[in-house]
């Protein structure tokens, strides 16, 4: 059973403290479905200040929507288009500090003001994206991507 937790640590070490959550979570687990919705309501409890987060799986030459928290989003985004189509096509980590000035944007959420990317890579090809929205400009930093992108790679040992 999890067991919910105050973060209240410097955020370097809340995030030590989440990607060990999130192995504990999906360790014993093979479902990828089930591996990440678990992380996406970790990273919901977890994360201040975003309005959404969530999976996008590749799926025939495009990213379709997975497990996420958040309002409704788009189903659907070709490989190139917004940033998550981006981040998926360049298979690296985008961060948006304005999604307003970012070529492209497609706008699932009228409240998203920022916005991270990180690309599930397993040996060398795109899975899927993890994205993170967040309704302030300027929330995701340095270290949200790095601890981010570590997460992402626990994640995806396990799926």
């Amino acid at each position: 059973m999890f067991k919910v937790q105050k973060y209240v640590d410097s955020k370097e070490k809340n995030y030590d403290l989440v990607i060990k959550q999130l192995e504990a979570l999906i360790i014993d687990e093979r479902n990828c479905i089930a591996n990440l919705s678990n992380a996406s309501a970790l990273l919901n409890q977890f994360l201040e200040n975003i309005n959404w987060v969530g999976f996008y799986l590749m799926e025939d030459g495009e990213l379709v929507l997975g497990p996420f928290q958040g309002l409704p989003a788009c189903v659907r985004i070709p490989l190139g288009k917004g940033v998550c189509g981006t981040a998926a096509n360049e298979k690296r980590t985008l961060v948006v500090p304005d999604v307003h000035e970012f070529p492209g944007h497609i706008a699932c959420d009228a409240q998203s003001q920022s916005e991270i990317v990180i690309p599930l890579i397993k040996n060398g090809e795109v899975i899927g994206v993890l994205d993170i929205d967040s309704p302030i400009k300027n929330r995701f930093n340095e270290l949200d991507q790095l601890k981010l992108e570590q997460f992402v790679g626990t994640l995806v040992k396990y799926i």
